[in-house]
């Protein structure tokens, strides 16, 4: 039978152990251009590890997850961060697990709103994208360049998110 993952609440310090939380924070803002603009600064840091990667912007478009879902595999990218931010507003689901010993250890999941991103560092465990309710576009921050940079696992039991409470 699979494991059921409960659902927490997206915040910096529930996610530090995984990477960065993109979102407005009074503390990093800072008043641009004559203070008509906020710059929200340093929300996270893009790594392009290798000879010959770049630093690289797309948008990816995440058809909605039903609930309940299957999580039986988890990616990730060893050679660079990927930063995902939300451009139409939704929830969304962020899963993430830690290594354990070249392999992904139980996923964490975490309920985005609409006005969070985030950053996972190179070599994160994390499922792909996962938007809820409706079409989503992200402004996705990755990685280009030589070598695979592409690594997944796939679990024999796989894991089982429930509904949203």
């Amino acid at each position: 039978m699979p494991q059921i993952l409960p659902i927490r609440p997206l915040t910096t310090e529930a996610f530090a152990p995984f990477g960065q939380v993109i979102e407005i924070s009074p503390a990093k803002m800072r008043l641009i251009n004559g203070g008509t603009t906020e710059r929200h600064h340093g929300l996270g840091r893009a790594e392009a590890l290798g000879e010959g990667a770049e630093v690289i912007f797309n948008i990816f478009r995440g058809q909605p997850r039903r609930l309940p879902y299957s999580v039986d595999m988890m990616e990730r990218h060893p050679f660079g961060s990927q930063s995902f931010q939300p451009l139409s507003g939704g929830d969304w689901l962020v899963v993430v697990a830690a290594d354990e010993g070249g392999k992904p250890g139980v996923p964490q999941v975490f309920l985005a709103r609409g006005d969070q991103g985030v950053n996972y560092p190179a070599g994160l465990w994390h499922h792909p994208l996962m938007a809820l309710g409706d079409v989503c576009d992200f402004l996705v921050v990755d990685r280009q360049g030589p070598g695979v940079n592409l690594e997944e696992y796939f679990y024999q039991t796989p894991f089982t998110i429930s509904e949203i409470s």
